[in-house]
């Protein structure tokens, strides 16, 4: 059984600081009236890769990196009250209620209450971070209500205190990690951004979803365990070079492996459809829905493009999108 996540005391909490503002206090006057704070984070699109991986002191740990997505986001509100009760709109995201009261908690503020106000486009249960992105933009929110920019491995383990498992969003496109999902830590830098690449992505299941957060971890066997040594090997490669052909391979060796435990519809001919249009591999959403064909930017990618479209269309796949995973332009969604 894994341990339970702890937070220590929380006047030892360390903040990051913006160099342009005077640095302010972690704990601001009580006579100080709260402000709103407000956050906004994007989603992701699954995973480039997930598995088991050894940690450095050798142990296996469930592990992921995430393939930032722009196309879907959550904004979120909070206006702090000195009492009273800790309220969230809409009802329902009882996890993001959680993380708040954890974040001013953490923050020394015990008695506080407020209201909370969630704004997302992030689709349920397709494995894009619904629930994950709930609840790091509320952590945010509340930080921001007193001046306060948290770590990310802060809000990494506050995140999955809150929901049992997370996905590595905290750290942003620009900073690429293998993530202990269930631990909420890094398991290892991979020193920079993922290779730009461009993504068409479909829901495997048109409209349908799983619920992701019940699903138990995958027993990987032994050989899939070696299988990923060899993966991480090639992922830390292809980040190093910046070589999307070697993120392809990487996604696809990853979504075989997957396969094997939770079936996408369709795999098959998926595969044949990548090949065929001359896309560098196919990623999956490991505990979701959705999936992905990428592609390497440059002029020929809209012909490649298009050609998928139409063998996917062939699949029944009408509802397609496209975005870059490094977020630099505005994605397109195709109805």
């Amino acid at each position: 059984m894994e341990p339970a996540v702890q937070l220590v005391n929380p006047r030892s909490l360390p903040a990051e600081r913006t160099r342009s503002a005077p640095a302010p206090s972690l704990y601001p006057s009580a006579a100080r009236p709260g402000r709103a704070g407000f956050a906004e984070t994007h989603a992701h699109h699954g995973e480039v890769v997930q598995g088991i991986f050894y940690s450095a002191d050798g142990v296996p740990e469930h592990g992921l990196v995430t393939l930032p997505c722009s196309l879907f986001r959550t904004r979120a509100r909070f206006r702090p009250l000195r009492s009273g009760p800790l309220t969230v709109e809409p009802g329902d995201r009882s996890r993001a209620r959680t993380a708040a009261r954890l974040t001013l908690d953490a923050l020394g503020r015990t008695g506080w209450g407020g209201s909370i106000r969630i704004e997302s486009t992030v689709p349920l249960q397709w494995g894009c971070g619904s629930s994950t992105t709930d609840v790091l933009t509320v952590i945010r929110a509340v930080a921001d209500a007193f001046d306060v920019t948290l770590e990310p491995a802060w809000i990494a383990r506050i995140s999955v205190a809150s929901e049992t498992a997370s996905d590595s969003l905290m750290y942003g496109p620009d900073r690429a990690v293998l993530f202990a999902q269930r631990r909420g830590s890094m398991l290892l830098d991979l020193g920079g951004p993922l290779p730009r690449v461009r993504v068409l992505g479909f829901n495997t299941e048109n409209d349908r979803g799983v619920e992701t957060l019940a699903l138990p971890p995958i027993p990987y066997s032994s050989w899939e365990m070696e299988a990923f040594r060899a993966i991480l090997g090639l992922l830390r490669r292809a980040v190093d070079q910046q070589d999307p052909a070697l993120l392809g391979r990487v996604a696809t060796a990853s979504t075989l492996i997957n396969q094997r435990h939770r079936p996408k519809r369709f795999l098959p001919e998926l595969l044949g459809v990548y090949r065929e249009a001359g896309a560098l591999g196919i990623q999956v959403a490991h505990s979701g829905t959705v999936a992905g064909l990428l592609f390497e930017p440059g002029a020929d990618a809209p012909g490649r493009i298009a050609g998928a479209r139409e063998r996917l269309a062939r699949l029944g796949l009408h509802h397609c999108w496209e975005f870059n995973n490094d977020l630099s332009t505005q994605p397109e969604m195709v109805p």
